[in-house]
């Protein structure tokens, strides 16, 4: 079939994960508000884990015909169901660790974390097509990403039942405070200017990490870009979101979430701009790549401000967590 044909289908299974990120999302979120932090932590993991390793088990095609494919769409849609619900599964955990004064930082490092997973994932990418020609990549080089991948998730896993339950969700438990009502509904009810702006971060954050990240470095192949150039660029792209993600971190939390925000999505509209201008006139640049990627670090300030907008409730009135969210200030 013609390559844009391919092309097309390859992210359209690659898309059907993005489909299944608001069930996984809403479910996960509901059990977490119910039975802890912890536990859905652990499930998420899992979710990501077994499909992952399982696709670098899938026979091929030729073995089994169209069930193949479908059965990579199903795992792909579990792995986007677990995704979901890690994410801000992940926000929320760590930022009911940590002082409100540190959040930013808190969230910008998370993401640097989640960064570091892609890193780690291109690095792999890259050895793969180092070591081995065309015709064994095709032929059963691919699964190694996922098999590794898979592996490392379940080790994961293992690690994560060490984690302690927020102090947040002990204390709401110890007090029997959780929610007597369906969780999804008193957030729809009590809070749809903050499900609204949420939707419109994420937005942000997701176009952000999906274009400039993930899907670059087979948009710089069709314009000409080798694989292994187009691998490196990513890398540095990514590190320099990494580092960026701790220095807007902090700042953001000296100097107001949603100042630095609009500062940092600034830098990504012009930096992409001027970065995908030159790849497309034949002109890539590393550099320009990793100014690019340094533009992501807006992921540490948008979980911040999401979670700003959905305050703690206590119904002890010995409780010590405010039942209002602090007034922000003007930055924010």
């Amino acid at each position: 079939m013609p390559e844009w044909m391919r092309l097309v289908q390859t992210f359209g299974i690659f898309a059907a994960g993005y489909l299944a990120r608001p069930l996984g999302g809403v479910l996960m979120a509901h059990f977490g508000d119910l039975t802890g932090r912890k536990r859905m932590f652990l499930l998420s993991i899992l979710l990501m884990a077994l499909p992952t390793l399982l696709m670098g088990l899938l026979p091929t095609y030729a073995q089994i015909g169209v069930a193949a494919p479908l059965l990579l769409l199903a795992l792909r849609i579990l792995q986007g169901a677990a995704i979901g619900g890690e994410a801000p599964g992940a926000w929320v955990f760590v930022s009911e660790h940590v002082s409100p004064r540190h959040r930013n930082l808190a969230c910008g490092s998370l993401s640097l974390g989640l960064l570091a997973g892609i890193l780690l994932g291109a690095l792999v990418a890259r050895a793969v097509n180092a070591m081995l020609d065309e015709a064994q990549l095709m032929a059963w080089g691919w699964r190694l990403p996922f098999l590794v991948g898979g592996v490392f998730g379940l080790l994961a896993m293992r690690l994560r039942r060490q984690l302690h339950e927020t102090p947040v969700f002990a204390e709401l438990q110890q007090q029997r405070a959780l929610s007597a009502e369906l969780p999804l509904k008193a957030v729809v009810r009590d809070h749809p200017g903050a499900i609204a702006l949420g939707m419109l971060l994420t937005w942000l954050l997701t176009a952000a990490v999906v274009v400039t990240i993930l899907m670059m470095p087979t948009f710089l192949q069709g314009m000409g870009v080798s694989r292994d150039a187009a691998l490196a660029g990513n890398a540095l792209a990514v590190l320099a979101a990494m580092a960026a993600n701790l220095v807007a971190g902090a700042l953001a939390d000296r100097f107001g979430a949603g100042r630095l925000l609009a500062l940092w999505s600034l830098l990504l509209g012009v930096a992409f701009w001027w970065f995908y201008r030159e790849a497309q006139g034949g002109a890539y640049s590393h550099a320009l790549y990793a100014l690019a990627g340094s533009a992501v670090g807006l992921t540490a300030m948008i979980p911040a401000i999401i979670l700003g907008g959905f305050p703690r409730r206590c119904a002890s009135p010995g409780c010590r967590w405010p039942t209002t969210s602090p007034t922000p200030s003007p930055a924010a």
